[in-house]
């Protein structure tokens, strides 16, 4: 399963955490996901059904920045 690494910023709180990890999850054939708040490092791994700029988007939607 490819894996793909972004850093976001923006991210403050539990509550910026969970948006994240909530806008990733809703996208389809996503595996593990790990996301820390620490660092802004998130982990993904997904199918190839699902793109890095899918991933990027529906971060970018729910209010943060990706690098």
């Amino acid at each position: 399963m490819p894996t793909t690494t972004l850093m976001i910023t923006g991210m403050k709180s539990d509550d910026c955490l969970r948006s994240v990890m909530n806008a990733i999850q809703d996208l389809p054939c996503i595996g593990h996901v790990e996301v820390s708040l620490e660092t802004g490092e998130a982990s993904i791994e997904h199918t190839a059904m699902v793109s890095e700029s899918d991933i990027r988007q529906s971060i970018e939607d729910a209010g943060y920045l990706t690098l």
